[in-house]
């Protein structure tokens, strides 16, 4: 079982049933986790990950995606069989390229600061969930609107146990 919270609205906490803890993009390292940030960092804390390349932690095979050149860090993460993508602001064009890596998404959790960008990606990536973040630029209702889901009602968490949904798409809202 995997258990979705966003601590801030902005960042995208991940706990698997090992307990094991993965968030995206917090304000700051979070201590008993694997931190993910999207910029690198050349001196980075125990237990954070900034950087595009390949890590095992804890069970979570993570894979940061290098966009400007290294500069801006996307993350792919399987937990427990299920693909987690998190794309951080400012979003990026994607190239083809790019999507090979980010693979077959099972859940996507994307800061939509640019809808256009937002609807283009989500498109492409065709996942079964989405969770909107905010971003110091959006908030969570911007990627509603883009996806036509405004007036979803929010959670506090939400917990991915089983299998997903076999068509269509879920909308996650995370109260933040």
């Amino acid at each position: 079982m995997l258990i979705f919270t966003s601590p801030d609205g902005r960042s995208l906490q991940v706990e698997t049933g090992d307990k094991v803890k993965f968030v995206f993009c917090p304000p700051k390292a979070v201590s008993g986790a694997i931190s993910l940030f999207s910029k690198p960092d050349e001196d980075p804390k125990e237990g954070t990950i900034s950087w595009p390349g390949e890590y095992d932690m804890g069970g979570v095979s993570i894979r940061g995606i290098g966009q400007k050149e290294g500069g801006h860090v996307s993350f792919v993460c399987e937990a427990e069989g299920v693909r987690v993508a998190v794309l951080p602001a400012p979003l990026q064009d994607w190239t083809d390229h790019d999507f090979g890596l980010l693979g077959d998404v099972a859940v996507l959790a994307i800061q939509g600061d640019d809808p256009k960008i937002a609807q283009k990606i989500i498109e492409e990536v065709d996942p079964r969930v989405i969770i909107p973040l905010g971003s110091e630029e959006s908030t969570v209702n911007d990627v509603l609107k883009v996806i036509g889901a405004v007036g979803t009602a929010a959670v506090s968490e939400w917990k991915l146990k089983g299998g997903l949904p076999a068509e269509g798409r879920q909308v996650i809202v995370l109260e933040g």
